[in-house]
């Protein structure tokens, strides 16, 4: 991959973020796409785009842990709670938080939880990084369609104008695993 491409679509990226856009960046599996977790007009757009129901809820990806505590609720878990969710990240590993109060609904939805995962794959979480934030994380892919996992299978799903960070997934065959934070229960198998 041309890096001078990839630096480039990544300042678009940045771009759009900023404008209340929604972009779609390689994840561990497959390309994911996202935006602002802070602006309701962001995420209106890309549940929208999706055709998602808010009650659903999302997912937060981050590059580090730090990031997420704004949205979830650090004090609900014990010691040994918080050593069991380290351990498998950075990764491919999603786990359901307490929410804090103060988490928006367009977030978490019809829950009291939140969703997050610090990712191990290194651009998404460099873009994580230089945002300073957080993104909102679903699958890249339209109603009825597979999830992308190239650059061109997201341009040929969402359009040439579409914000693409380019880059390659982290090659793995299945979404990300999610549990419980607080009692490990398995709710998708990885």
């Amino acid at each position: 991959m041309n890096s001078n491409l990839q630096t480039e679509s990544v300042a678009k990226a940045l771009a759009a973020l900023n404008n209340k856009e929604v972009i779609a960046y390689p994840t561990e599996a497959v390309f994911g796409v996202g935006c602002d977790p802070d602006s309701e007009i962001a995420v209106m757009r890309l549940l929208e785009l999706k055709q998602r129901p808010v009650e659903k809820g999302l997912i937060l990806i981050a590059a580090d842990y730090e990031q997420l505590k704004p949205y979830i609720d650090d004090s609900a878990l014990s010691e040994s709670q918080r050593a069991a969710v380290f351990s498998k990240w950075p990764g491919p590993v999603t786990f359901v938080f307490p929410a804090r109060a103060s988490t928006p609904r367009w977030l978490t939805g019809r829950f009291d939880s939140l969703a997050v995962r610090v990712t191990d794959h290194p651009l998404v979480a460099s873009l994580c990084q230089t945002y300073g934030k957080p993104l909102v994380s679903t699958s890249a892919n339209l109603t009825g369609q597979p999830p992308c996992r190239t650059t061109e299978e997201v341009i040929a799903q969402f359009g040439e104008a579409f914000p693409v960070v380019m880059g390659e997934t982290g090659g793995r065959l299945n979404p990300s695993e999610i549990r419980d934070a607080l009692t490990g229960e398995l709710f998708r198998q990885g």
